[in-house]
């Protein structure tokens, strides 16, 4: 992330939009999304990043037809770790979360997968969708941003190319 931008405030972003989580599925959606992609060295976790947005305005607009088998596999992760370790998954320790979802990513593939895909699509898709807040999943992986057109000096190797601060969709639209 750049130095000296600003997080926008979690709480900020959810009272801008509808949410299709309880606390305690969305408690589930962030540990999750946390475990595949933490916050380290190198930059933001997935929830830092938008994640939880992003999949919250999906499933309650383009993919409410999904929206059910998501909240199911949500309260099957806080069962399964309830059950096997006493604490639903937001309460257990990084190193006990990698094991339900490792018993997950085995029993219950399909909902892994689909967690996992939006998880991805949070952290790297355009900010006006309610991911990649501040642009921090792009720079991550030092991707510079929509351009039309890119110049001899944006293309040397090994240059730092600058990044287009901007969405496609344009100024204000949300990010």
């Amino acid at each position: 992330m750049l130095a000296g931008a600003a997080l926008v405030p979690i709480t900020a972003l959810r009272a801008a939009g509808p949410t299709v989580f309880s606390e305690s599925q969305r408690r589930c959606l962030e540990a999750f999304v946390n475990r595949l992609v933490p916050h380290d060295e190198y930059g933001p976790g997935a929830v830092e990043c938008g994640v939880v947005e992003y999949i919250d305005r999906s499933f309650s607009d383009p993919l409410i037809g999904g929206k059910e088998t998501l909240l199911a596999g949500l309260e099957a992760v806080d069962a399964f770790s309830r059950q096997s370790h006493g604490a639903p998954l937001a309460d257990l320790p990084p190193e006990t979360q990698d094991t339900v979802l490792i018993a997950m990513e085995n029993n219950s593939a399909a909902v892994f997968g689909l967690i996992r895909r939006l998880t991805l699509e949070g952290m790297f898709c355009d900010p006006s969708y309610g991911g990649n807040r501040n642009f921090a999943g792009w720079d991550l992986i030092r991707y510079p941003g929509p351009r039309l057109a890119a110049s001899p000096d944006d293309q040397r190797v090994g240059i730092a190319i600058k990044p287009v601060r901007t969405s496609v969709n344009g100024a204000g639209r949300g990010h």
